[in-house]
């Protein structure tokens, strides 16, 4: 099959360009409830695949002997801004550990956070660890390596947190992955289709409480998430954002390249979007598309009229054109 035309941008009444891509919407049954595109395509979640790699940190029992709280637990599945609150709480982790930014191994980048980088700026200090986008992932690897008395190079493939974080994946997909690759923050990532990603994601929105030890793991990270949506990305990201205009209702995930997820509890429905040629207000307008037909998003709000129908401003405030979905979607 071949990818779906999802996301067109018009301008001046023609059409400039067309963003294809594939999507599918599981229930915790394991019914596909919609599929466009290819759900057989097999891609890299990247960082919408954080919450399958901080279940050892759940399952381990690391997470409850460091006394992590729902908003550590939402940090481990952050896609982070590099806000001083998220390099706080990150560095505040982990030397609460007794460790120091010296053993991450997820690398230093500039954040993203136009206020951090200012101080950082004015202070003549270098980004570190701490600013890496990933650094709560990587604090929730360094929790659970503590715990199980594990070795340093815990990005390592044979390392014993990546052998239990594959376990996770596969068994929650219900796929064997087709290969693996090394992420921007040197952990690696686990290949998949489409829609073993959505049934996965499915999966988390059928867990609960009263279920087996891996279940109750997808409730805690499911509900840290959509409560502290400031920590899973930041300020006008639209992980936060569409969060808060949820209310809490929906956890949400970006991965690079133009993969996307949502968890739906109430509805045990999981949602998964790649688009072709890696581009994110595209996987952005169709995730807002998605939450608009399954009722869980109001189509009025800010935060969805910010990314479908997008309207095009240039430098001068004048309107050029517009985002839309494209006739065949959804």
């Amino acid at each position: 099959m071949q990818a779906c035309e999802m996301v067109e941008l018009w301008r001046g009444g023609l059409l400039e360009s067309t963003h294809r891509g594939h999507a599918v919407i599981a229930h915790a049954s394991g019914d596909i409830l919609g599929s466009w595109g290819d759900g057989a395509r097999v891609i890299f979640p990247r960082s919408s695949s954080k919450m399958y790699q901080a279940l050892p940190l759940i399952e381990t029992g690391a997470a409850d002997a460091a006394g992590l709280s729902p908003a550590h637990l939402a940090l481990a599945c952050a896609s982070h801004e590099g806000a001083a609150l998220h390099v706080n709480m990150a560095k505040d982790w982990v030397l609460g550990l007794g460790l120091g930014e010296s053993d991450l191994r997820c690398g230093a980048h500039d954040p993203y956070d136009r206020a951090e980088r200012t101080h950082l700026a004015k202070t003549d200090a270098s980004p570190c660890q701490f600013h890496n986008n990933c650094s709560g992932k990587h604090a929730g690897f360094l929790t659970t390596v503590q715990h199980l008395r594990a070795g340093p190079e815990y990005t390592e493939i044979d390392h014993p947190l990546q052998r239990a974080a594959r376990e996770a994946f596969e068994d929650v997909t219900g796929e064997v992955s087709a290969g693996w690759g090394t992420d921007g923050c040197s952990a690696p990532n686990f290949a998949c289709s489409v829609t073993a990603l959505a049934r996965g994601m499915a999966r988390f929105a059928g867990a609960s409480e009263g279920g087996d030890t891996r279940a109750r793991a997808m409730a805690r990270l499911t509900r840290a998430m959509a409560s502290h949506p400031m920590l899973v990305a930041g300020q006008g990201r639209a992980c936060t954002e569409l969060m808060h205009a949820m209310e809490g209702r929906v956890a949400l995930k970006t991965g690079a390249e133009a993969v996307y997820v949502a968890i739906l509890p109430e509805q045990q429905i999981g949602i998964a979007i790649k688009i072709e040629d890696g581009n994110s207000r595209a996987a952005e307008a169709v995730l807002v598309a998605l939450l608009v037909k399954l009722g869980a998003l109001n189509p009025a709000h800010p935060a969805a009229q910010k990314r479908l129908p997008a309207p095009q401003i240039n430098w001068r405030g004048l309107h050029t054109g517009e985002l839309r979905l494209a006739q065949s979607f959804p």
